[in-house]
């Protein structure tokens, strides 16, 4: 559908961050921003393109069936909004299908350009709560907008915690070859789970929440312990149990899924600040883990603490 351009804004500018969700038992509710972004800037065409550099360039540039343009366009349609065409410029430094957070960041993009030249005006609520529904899990899409630790529960209306992370704790991503699509690792999981498997859960939700407020990284070891996808996973994830042993060694604090896989985040607290030789050191080591497995890339990036840049000029 397309009635003509009926907005006023000239250029609509995000910088969206990767998240990391689950952080092994927090399945659903937990997710954690990484300094990794998705930058748009988007104005009013006479029809859609796509120019895109960084990661993935042949799938964030490609128009047909891409997920930003379908979510934009949907959000219009559901809204009765016509649909004004976008010149869309992309650097995308998020891995896809890499269990990054990469669908939660084009899905809330495509939601807010939608209220901008829609001129639907909603808030940053609002934006969340359609790109949650769109998404059908709010983990990392709240992480992505708010930044740092997110808390996210969808009871009777969403609601949303956002926790600083601790000072000096940094994140390895590490990816191997090949995508596995999220709807695959989801297929896998049981429909329902055993009472002690629920309860390990809970406790160990309760105590990584604390872990992350408090600063212990002596408890994370402890608290991402999982029973409730990380061990379905695995075989669509081989990378998680080479890796596993590394936590609680080489300044390793946490080895966890991220988000449904393929990759592994490995949280770290370094003995000495910016000290670039003990990170090479410990990729080197995590190379030597995983090279039973397959080859890997490792990105190592900052914990994020502020979620979603927008702004607007008309």
């Amino acid at each position: 559908m397309n009635s003509g351009m009926t907005s006023d804004i000239k250029t609509v500018k995000l910088r969206l961050p990767a998240t990391s969700a689950n952080l092994g038992p927090g399945f659903d509710a937990l997710a954690l921003a990484l300094e990794l972004f998705l930058e748009i800037e988007a104005a009013p065409a006479n029809r859609f393109s796509i120019t895109a550099t960084g990661r993935n360039p042949e799938i964030c540039a490609g128009l047909n069936r891409n997920l930003l343009i379908q979510t934009y366009e949907a959000v219009l349609t559901s809204e009765q909004r016509p649909v004004v065409p976008l010149a869309l410029r992309m650097g995308n430094g998020i891995p896809v299908g890499m269990g990054c957070g990469s669908s939660a960041a084009v899905r809330l993009a495509g939601v807010a350009l939608a209220s901008a030249f829609g001129n639907l005006g909603w808030d940053g609520t609002r934006i969340l709560e359609r790109a949650t529904r769109l998404e059908g899990h709010p983990d990392n899409v709240a992480a992505c907008w708010h930044g740092g630790l997110t808390i996210a529960a969808c009871a009777e209306e969403l609601a949303v915690v956002s926790l600083s992370p601790p000072a000096g704790w940094r994140a390895l991503l590490v990816l191997p070859e090949n995508p596995v699509a999220t709807s695959k690792a989801r297929s896998i999981l049981p429909q329902s789970y055993e009472q002690p498997d629920v309860v390990a859960s809970v406790q160990c939700v309760a105590l990584l929440t604390a872990a992350f407020a408090l600063g212990r990284a002596d408890l994370m070891r402890a608290a991402t312990r999982d029973r409730l996808h990380q061990p379905y996973r695995m075989q669509l994830c081989p990378l998680l149990p080479a890796l596993l042993p590394l936590a609680g060694r080489h300044g390793v604090i946490s080895v966890t899924l991220s988000g449904a896989g393929p990759a592994v985040l490995l949280l770290t607290q370094p003995q000495s600040e910016g000290s670039a030789e003990e990170e090479e050191t410990l990729k080197c080591i995590i190379k030597k883990f995983a090279q039973a497995v397959c080859p890997v890339e490792i990105v190592s990036t900052s914990l994020c603490q502020e979620g979603v840049r927008l702004s607007i000029e008309r």
